[in-house]
């Protein structure tokens, strides 16, 4: 199994989820990240989000994320990392 380096996600409700970046990718200034939950070894598929860098007020802060939720977006930004990662059939649902 190949290692992912992971980051930590803060939900609503406060609590943490690690996500393993698959890939990383920049379109028109803006970092998005393939990321999925930690790996089962037993499962055949895998879940896998969209999460884009949010802007930042403050200078010198870490780098926040937030899930893609606009469907065109999430679209157009799903074929750009199908076509990055040729091993992975990707579905927006």
């Amino acid at each position: 199994m190949k290692k992912y380096e992971s980051i930590p996600f803060l939900t609503d409700d406060g609590s943490e989820v690690e996500f393993c970046i698959i890939e990383q990718t920049r379109i028109n200034g803006i970092n998005y990240l393939l990321v999925a939950e930690e790996e089962e070894e037993d499962q055949d598929e895998t879940v896998v989000y969209i999460m884009k860098e949010s802007t930042q007020e403050e200078e010198g802060e870490m780098n926040a994320y937030e899930m893609v939720e606009d469907e065109t977006e999430l679209s157009s930004v799903s074929k750009i990392f199908e076509q990055l990662i040729d091993d992975m059939d990707l579905e927006v649902e």
